[in-house]
């Protein structure tokens, strides 16, 4: 990573909102659902799943957590109407997992029971390590209930090996990623090469334990990872896919189709897009600086 790249990241803080949104227009659909699914409708033309999220996150309003569950019915009734290969993916936080464990779980909960009634699933995503216990008791908990619910591990987290354990005798639906929350030494792994072979070790636990897995990367050593574990175990088409984020990456994304794999792509919208705008930054600092470059082409940087 150069000086430049590193520089940029950490001063991003500083950096003016609309500059940001010019880097965030690549990995967001837009502010609209419309746009979300014009989005999937396009990658499902392509033989790609979606999965549809609402960007927004640590709500501490209930009025807020009430609303974007309204917001959550209104794609599953988008994604039933376009007749889409999509399901939906949401963070805890949004629905007031800071506010009162309960709220959150009877918010989610009606989001579960809505997506059912559309056969469809529900991803509950992990955010940073002060909620990996509660996202983790709110799966069990609603997969007990609704069935039609998983859940993510990232490989960088000391824990997640104990955590595949469990979750593999019990047979869960995992998105299995790296991480991008930047967490302390003793939490997290901080080392690339130990958070690749964790994560070959941990898609080991998974798939071995009979576990449908998204293998979330962009990374073509992890992607090799994947294959890999699909071949050790002789997986068929329907027990596993790949995962991707929209717009990273889009030549990788078609090997692994035509390689006959499935592979779904993550589409977030709405107007809350700045935070996660800032951690796509932070976890690419070099196409934070090829971004800033192509903005202000005028300025050498390195």
């Amino acid at each position: 990573m150069s000086l430049m790249n590193k520089a940029i990241v950490a001063t991003l803080p500083l950096v003016p909102k609309p500059l940001v949104r010019h880097f965030a227009n690549r990995y967001i659909a837009g502010d609209k659902l419309e746009d979300a699914v014009r989005v999937a409708n396009a990658l499902n033309k392509r033989g790609i799943c979606a999965t549809i999220d609402v960007l927004g996150e640590e709500v501490d309003d209930r009025g807020e957590a009430l609303a974007a569950v309204e917001d959550y019915k209104s794609v599953l009734a988008a994604i039933d109407a376009e007749k889409l290969d999509s399901n939906i993916s949401l963070k805890p936080t949004m629905f007031g997992l800071k506010i009162d464990k309960g709220f959150c779980r009877e918010n989610i909960g009606a989001i579960c029971a809505e997506a059912k009634r559309y056969d469809n699933f529900v991803r509950i995503d992990m955010e940073d390590s002060s909620c990996t216990q509660d996202t983790l008791d709110l799966y069990y908990s609603l997969r007990e209930e609704y069935g039609n619910v998983g859940t993510v591990i990232q490989s960088y987290l000391r824990r997640s090996l104990a955590d595949c354990v469990g979750l593999a005798a019990a047979k869960a639906n995992l998105r299995l990623c790296k991480g991008i929350y930047v967490e302390p030494r003793e939490i997290a792994f901080k080392d690339k090469a130990v958070i690749n072979a964790n994560f070959g070790l941990l898609l080991d636990v998974l798939l071995g334990g009979g576990c449908y897995v998204g293998i979330a990367t962009h990374d073509e050593k992890m992607v090799w990872e994947g294959s890999r574990a699909v071949h050790k175990f002789g997986l068929k088409r329907d027990q596993y896919e790949f995962q991707m984020l929209l717009g990273v990456d889009a030549k990788l994304r078609d090997v692994i189709v035509a390689q006959g794999h499935k592979l779904r792509v993550y589409v977030p919208f709405g107007t809350a897009w700045y935070p996660y705008s800032t951690r796509r930054l932070k976890e690419n600092p070099h196409l934070a600086g090829q971004t800033f470059r192509n903005i202000f082409a005028k300025y050498e940087f390195e």
